[in-house]
């Protein structure tokens, strides 16, 4: 069955390719390119244009602040300025105020096409951003929060904290000032004393030189850092259907293989950290249970207000799976 599904697609692109131009989809990331939430991505530009080739291929313009905004990715996708971009939900919600809920969202598209949440998620997004998610990376690694001042408990009312929408309504619960960042200026921010911490996956302290100007990393970890793979929804209709199917097929197989590496990058991040001298501290019982509740409670909040439309619907949606 599988040769010979194999076998009728390669021959419909062949067909395709005798009648039709090759289509070219300009692509950034919210991140600098090779750190560990591009890499993922650029493996996802590399297997479309390998098998692409006279159908479709992606121009990869590059990603964080050197190309454009961040936090302006989502708005340049909505108006056609680029045709693809990776971004976690955090730096588009003031386009797709729904966003905000992917990091509650565990799971893949591959996984969660034909649920009720895959569903909402995809209106919201062709609605309000003028986007289809086509696939989702990082959704195994868990968000931290990082400090240079040593906390007893939830108490961050002493602390400036670097953030983006994602942990910002949790941390302003325990106290904290919040201050919005790009990931490039982070250093300079711990550096010189513009901010106390910041919140970030357990995977990437190390791709711009965090390690050096942190002391320590509060556990347990929260939420997850998904990325979503995003496609301008004018553009995506306009694809022809084995131009599509090339990038679904690579959309799901960035997912399969970054799931399977996931977890054991994630030991590997942590153990790294340890060595490099950060210094864990670990919330356990009661403590643990009420900040991984106030961290939950807190994200849905954030959401339902931003987007009284899906995010109660959302909520609803995600019990039941």
């Amino acid at each position: 069955m599988a040769v010979r599904w194999l076998t009728a697609f390669t021959l419909a692109l062949v067909c395709f390719a005798a009648y039709a131009d090759e289509v070219t989809l300009r692509a950034v990331s919210g991140f600098n390119p090779g750190t560990t939430f591009s890499s993922n991505f650029e493996a996802f530009i590399k297997r479309v244009n390998e098998r692409g080739k006279g159908v479709v291929q992606v121009h990869y313009v590059g990603g964080g602040g050197k190309v454009m905004d961040p936090f302006q990715m989502g708005n340049a996708l909505k108006t056609g300025v680029v045709d693809i971009a990776n971004l976690p939900g955090s730096f588009y919600t003031n386009v797709v105020p729904e966003a905000d809920a992917l990091k509650l969202i565990p799971g893949s598209v591959s996984k969660l096409k034909g649920s009720d949440v895959y569903k909402l998620l995809e209106e919201a997004h062709n609605k309000k951003g003028q986007a289809h998610l086509l696939a989702r990376q990082k959704t195994l690694v868990p968000f931290h929060l990082y400090v240079n001042k040593k906390i007893a408990g939830m108490d961050l009312s002493d602390l400036k904290l670097r953030t983006t929408p994602i942990y910002a309504p949790f941390f302003t619960a325990m106290g904290a000032t919040v201050v919005r960042l790009a990931p490039g200026d982070i250093y300079t921010a711990l550096e010189r004393g513009v901010v106390d911490g910041y919140g970030w996956p357990l995977q990437g302290v190390f791709d711009l030189g965090w390690q050096e100007v942190t002391k320590f990393r509060v556990d347990p970890g929260f939420y997850n850092a998904a990325d979503e793979i995003l496609v301008n929804l004018t553009k995506w209709n306009g694809l022809a259907g084995p131009q599509r199917a090339i990038l679904e097929e690579a959309g799901a197989w960035m997912e399969r293989s970054g799931d399977a590496d996931d977890l054991e990058i994630n030991r590997k991040e942590d153990e790294r950290q340890r060595k490099q001298g950060i210094q864990i501290i670990t919330l356990i019982g009661e403590q643990r249970d009420k900040y991984l509740k106030l961290a939950d409670e807190t994200a849905w909040q954030a959401v339902i207000k931003a987007a009284p439309e899906y995010g109660p619907k959302l909520k609803q949606a995600l019990s039941k799976q």
